[in-house]
């Protein structure tokens, strides 16, 4: 019997003992986290809804990182996704650029007119209009107008494709004319639309995309998704463009992100595709962003952004 009950008590105490380690663990998991919360914000102060746009009485707004190392810094412009219909610079994306600012950056998070607002191009016009507001800015804000970076996923993807390779700009800035060269250092794409029509009609036909377009397709707003389509401005001389697109995305289809770059290959333009094995339209695991911010850092360095 004595035997039994000194069993017991030593398997409370393992026990007390397993949860008590467990508890510490946790606690120094949180500490760990909110001093890497605290030391990231370190680097940067907050200038929240600066207004870059007004088209009819609507204020487009944008929050501004400034990385507080002196000297001119690289300028990451952030455009949200959400299929165009959907989204806000104020979701909480900070982790997704986060790491941009250890790299020196500081950021840009834009919002633009929605499908609810205003059909497309206006998504297009105003990703252009934040550009210039950046070009135009430069000198105010310590951005270094050589080292301007563009970033989204998914529509944000195709935004910063599109603000950053569009053939005719004037067409699109119609709303924010100026006489600045807008002219990026790179693009990093993340699982973005590059083939507009491919999500209006066929098989691979999207919700979204439709919304966008009004639900109704004509032969008129077909020729308006090819002009804003990067799969159509490829062509020699454009900026460095890394894409991170998963494997198995069928939300945006991977096959869109092989062609693109396939189209980049053979007009010599400097590029990258990176493919997250086995993975949909993100949703990466820690490994994988890891993985990506490393890729990403090394793409920014080959080409002196960094």
């Amino acid at each position: 019997m004595k035997q039994f009950i000194w069993k017991i008590l030593n398997i409370k105490k393992w026990k007390f003992l397993i949860i008590n380690l467990i508890s510490i663990f946790l606690i120094i998991q949180i500490f760990s986290s909110i001093t890497t919360a605290k030391n990231s914000q370190s680097n940067y102060t907050i200038e929240p809804n600066i207004t870059y746009h007004t088209v009819n009485k609507n204020q487009l707004k944008l929050n501004l990182y400034q990385n507080k190392k002196s000297g001119l810094h690289p300028i990451l412009i952030v455009i949200h996704g959400g299929g165009w219909i959907k989204g806000s610079k104020d979701d909480g994306d900070e982790p997704f650029f986060a790491p941009y600012f250890d790299w020196g950056f500081s950021v840009v998070n834009i919002d633009y007119r929605l499908a609810s607002t205003a059909l497309a191009p206006a998504a297009v016009e105003d990703s252009i209009c934040a550009l210039r507001w950046v070009t135009r800015n430069a000198a105010k804000y310590k951005f270094d107008p050589k080292k301007i970076v563009l970033t989204g996923f998914s529509a944000g993807g195709h935004l910063a494709l599109t603000a950053g390779t569009i053939p005719n700009v004037t067409k699109f800035d119609r709303l924010c004319p100026g006489n600045e060269l807008l002219k990026v250092a790179t693009i990093i794409n993340w699982s973005g639309i590059t083939d507009v029509n491919d999500l209006l009609i066929g098989s691979h036909q999207k919700y979204f995309a439709l919304q966008w377009f009004g639900n109704q397709i004509t032969s008129r707003k077909l020729e308006l998704a090819k002009s804003i389509s990067p799969i159509n401005f490829v062509r020699h001389g454009l900026p460095p463009i890394l894409t991170i697109h998963g494997e198995k995305d069928t939300f945006v289809p991977y096959s869109q992100a092989t062609r693109f770059h396939q189209l980049l290959d053979n007009a010599g333009v400097i590029n990258q595709l990176y493919t997250v094995r086995s993975a949909e339209h993100g949703g990466y695991s820690k490994v994988q962003k890891r993985e990506i911010y490393t890729v990403i850092k090394m793409f920014l360095k080959r080409q002196g952004v960094i």
